[in-house]
C-alpha cells in the first residue's frame, strides 16, 4: 500500500435526499476536500447544483436494484448483502468508479444519499483501498423534506417521512465507530462558522484548507434563499409513519444540538419500521425497485434518442460543411472558367487583328 493510499481521507456526507446534503457538500468543498469529477448539475429543483457524482449514483442505483430494493424504498434500511462472489464482482466495479472519479485525491469528497443505505458496502470498499473516513450527518425536518419530494416527485408526506426515516437509521447505525458530526441545517445557514467548529471537534481534526477566501465563498453560497419548506409540527397527522419519524427526529435533532439523547428513541424507531416492513414490505419493496428499473429504462432510452440527435445534428452539420466546400469548389472552378474565357476571347481577338493587318 503506498503512502498516499495509506493516508487517504475522505469525508462522507450521509442522510436523506433534500435535507441540505448539497449546502453541506459545497461548504467541504470550498474548505478544501476534493470533489469527484463528474457532479450533477443544478436544475430548477437545486439551481446551486447538487454537487452529486451522478455516475456513483447511478451505480449505486444498480447496486440496489440488484439487492431488490431502490433509493425511494421506505424499508432500504437495513443494508442487503449480496453473496459475496456476487458482491466481489460489485466491489470490484465500484473501486475502478472511485478511482475514476478521485484518482489520488488526498480528501475524496462524496455525497450521495444513496450511499448511506449502502454504506457496509462502501465502507468495505474504501478500507480495501486503505481510504479512512469522517462522516457528516445533515438533520433537516422531515416534513421539510417531505415538502420537497412532494414537489419533485409526486410523493405522499407518509412515504417520506418513512424514506427519511430508513436513510437516518442508517446514517446513525452504520457511523458509530467512525468521526462523525451531526449538523441542524437550519443551524448551518444560520451561522456556519459556529458549526465548522463543532465538525472539527467532532471529528478531531481541522478541514483540509478553510482559508479566510474559502470563508468568503461560503458566506456568498450559503444563503437564506436555500432555506425551503420549513418543516411543522404536525407528524403525528401522518398515523404510524409521522410517530416513526418523530421519534426519530427528536434523536437528531438533539444530537445536533449538543445534547445526548435516550437511544430508546432510535432503537424503539428502528423496530417499529422493521415490523411495517416485515407487514408489508413485501408489496413496497418490489414496487420501489421496479420503478428504479423502469426510471433507468427510460433514462437510458433519452440518453440514447439524445446520443441518436446529437448524432443526426453533426451529420447535418458536416453535410452542410461539405456542401459549402463542394459549393465554394466549383464557384472556385466557375471563376477560373470565366476568367479563361476572358482570356480566349481576347486572344481570338488580338489573332483576328493580327491576320487582317
Amino acid at each position: 500500500m503506498s503512502e498516499t493510499t495509506a493516508t487517504r481521507t475522505a469525508y462522507l456526507v450521509l442522510g436523506m435526499h433534500r435535507s441540505g446534503t448539497s449546502a453541506v457538500t459545497q461548504l467541504l468543498a470550498l474548505a478544501g476536500c476534493d470533489l469527484p469529477a463528474n457532479v450533477m448539475p443544478g436544475d430548477e429543483h437545486n439551481a446551486k447544483g447538487y454537487f452529486e457524482p451522478w455516475k456513483i449514483a447511478l451505480f449505486n442505483d444498480e447496486r440496489l436494484r440488484a439487492a431488490g430494493s431502490a433509493w425511494d424504498d421506505p424499508f432500504a434500511y437495513p443494508f442487503r448483502p449480496l453473496p459475496p462472489d456476487e458482491e466481489k464482482g460489485w466491489l470490484a466495479r465500484g473501486a475502478d468508479l472511485f478511482d475514476e472519479e478521485f484518482a489520488d485525491a488526498p480528501h475524496p469528497l462524496m455525497k450521495d444519499p444513496r450511499a448511506t443505505v449502502l454504506l457496509p458496502f462502501w465502507r468495505a470498499l474504501m478500507g480495501q483501498k486503505g481510504v479512512s473516513a469522517r462522516c457528516v450527518i445533515p438533520v433537516r425536518h422531515p416534513l421539510a423534506v417531505a415538502g420537497s419530494l412532494r414537489r419533485r416527485d409526486g410523493f405522499t408526506d407518509e412515504k417520506s417521512v418513512l424514506v427519511w426515516t430508513a436513510y437516518m437509521l442508517a446514517a446513525e447505525a452504520y457511523t458509530r465507530d467512525l468521526p462523525r458530526a451531526f449538523v441542524a441545517y437550519d443551524a448551518l445557514l444560520a451561522d456556519w462558522r459556529a458549526e465548522v467548529k463543532r465538525i472539527e471537534a467532532a471529528h478531531g481534526a481541522k478541514l483540509p484548507k478553510l482559508t479566510a477566501a474559502a470563508g468568503q465563498e461560503i458566506d456568498r453560497f450559503l444563503t437564506p434563499d436555500l432555506r425551503h419548506n420549513a418543516g411543522e409540527a404536525r407528524l403525528a397527522e401522518l398515523g404510524w409513519a409521522g410517530a416513526i419519524a418523530q421519534d426519530a427526529y427528536d434523536w437528531f435533532a438533539a444530537k445536533a444540538a449538543g445534547g445526548e439523547p435516550d437511544d430508546g428513541l432510535l432503537e424503539g424507531a428502528a423496530q417499529r419500521l422493521a415490523a411495517h416492513a416485515a407487514d408489508v414490505g413485501a408489496l413496497v419493496t418490489p414496487q420501489a425497485r421496479d420503478l428504479s428499473a423502469a426510471r433507468a429504462e427510460l433514462r437510458d432510452t433519452r440518453d440514447r434518442l439524445a446520443a441518436a440527435e446529437s448524432f443526426q445534428a453533426e451529420l447535418r452539420a458536416e453535410m452542410e460543411k461539405q456542401r459549402r466546400v463542394l459549393e465554394e469548389g466549383w464557384r472556385a472552378d466557375l471563376r477560373r472558367l470565366e476568367a479563361a474565357h476572358t482570356l480566349l476571347t481576347q486572344i481570338d481577338a488580338e489573332l483576328n487583328a493580327a491576320l487582317e493587318t
